[in-house]
């Protein structure tokens, strides 16, 4: 794995874009995006804002394909949990808020967040493609745009600077869920739609 990261730094932009797809379709990689990225705008801080373009759009197509498979193989898998009275509420609730746990982890690099377990559960649980494909974009254009930020503008720096500053990540995570999630509840209540598990 080691030597694919060195190639793909050796690639640059394009390496960034392909990573980032890949990540995206549901390969196994925790934040290899992130730090490619980092590395190859240290490497070129001129080439920062191109890094965080084909990052973003390497994200969106992998996005697009990973949501595709999951809207027609993961409903299958999970029909049989949602025939249930609790799971038909679960599998309402899941499509109305359940967007906010996707861009959140997709937004903020914390480990603890696991994107896919929510995406798939997204996708297969019936979110349109244009609501998950817009939310995927707004979490995935100021991430990678910051943290190509951080590596032309910080350098060698920026990791210190991400580690030192994990958990005010994981407050803002907390408090970006709180904010988000009591605005659809207000909003709920206004159109009297509002979902309890």
């Amino acid at each position: 794995m080691k030597r694919f990261i060195q190639i793909l730094v050796s690639w640059g932009p394009l390496g960034v874009f392909v990573l980032s797809f890949m990540e995206s379709l549901g390969i196994p990689n925790p934040s290899g995006t992130d730090v490619l990225l980092l590395l190859v705008t240290i490497e070129r801080p001129d080439a920062a804002i191109l890094c965080a373009v084909l990052a973003t759009a390497g994200s969106l197509l992998g996005s697009l394909v990973f949501y595709e498979v999951m809207r027609r193989g993961g409903d299958k898998f999970l029909l049989r949990y949602a025939i249930s009275e609790r799971g038909k509420r679960f599998r309402a609730w899941a499509q109305r808020y359940g967007m906010v746990t996707v861009f959140i982890s997709a937004l903020l690099p914390i480990p603890i967040l696991p994107l896919k377990v929510f995406a798939a559960c997204a996708c297969a649980m019936g979110v349109s493609r244009t609501r998950f494909m817009l939310v995927m974009a707004a979490a995935r254009i100021p991430r990678y745009a910051g943290l190509a930020y951080l590596g032309a503008e910080l350098g060698e720096n920026s990791t210190a600077w991400i580690k030192g500053h994990t958990w005010h990540m994981a407050a803002l995570a907390v408090g970006l869920f709180g904010a988000l999630y009591a605005l659809l509840k207000w909003n709920d209540r206004l159109r009297g739609t509002t979902i309890e598990l």
